[in-house]
């Protein structure tokens, strides 16, 4: 037991020296991919929307390959998983309202 604590030490040193390159990528990735839309986005925002409910009244979401549509519902998956987390971080608890 006291080698193991012993050794305690240098396993802790050890690690972060391997996470900071990967936490360093993290960052380099959560600055752009994490940051709130800028005003020049707008416009890019609500022609992406636009172009989603023309392709939902003609049909064009029917001629998606499998790839695609696995890749649009984890997108989707993704967005409402997000939402929930907010909504749970929100009210500040796990399950339920305080009523």
């Amino acid at each position: 037991m006291a080698g193991a604590v012993a050794k305690l030490p240098s396993l802790v040193n050890s690690a972060i020296a391997n996470a900071k390159p990967k936490f360093a990528i993290f960052l380099k990735y959560a600055k752009v991919e994490l940051a709130p839309p800028k005003p020049s986005e707008i416009s890019q925002i609500k022609a992406g929307i636009a172009k989603l409910l023309s392709s939902a009244r003609t049909g064009a979401w029917k001629q998606q390959t499998v790839k695609q549509a696995t890749l649009n519902t984890l997108v989707g998956a993704e967005v409402l998983f997000w939402f929930y987390v907010g909504e749970c971080i929100g009210k500040r608890h796990i399950v339920g309202y305080n009523v």
